[in-house]
């Protein structure tokens, strides 16, 4: 797989996953937007650590400095 994910991105996506992880196991809120919440972390928190996301390369997006390949 090529890398595009990378950079502010990937950071960016690590918050966010971190922020979703959290929001899903703590807050008050119903389980159906638990579920989404833990289900959206989970993607981020992957496709931050594997530099690769498939909506990206389908769009053709690339963050990753000179596409180097993983």
């Amino acid at each position: 797989m090529k890398c595009n994910v990378g950079g502010i991105d990937r950071t960016g996506r690590i918050v966010l996953g971190i922020v979703l992880l959290l929001v899903g196991l703590v807050a008050p809120i119903d389980m159906a937007w638990r579920i989404v919440a833990l289900v959206f972390a989970g993607i981020a928190l992957v496709t931050a650590t594997v530099r690769f996301c498939p909506a990206n390369a389908i769009i053709g997006i690339n963050t990753c400095a000179g596409g180097e390949k993983k």
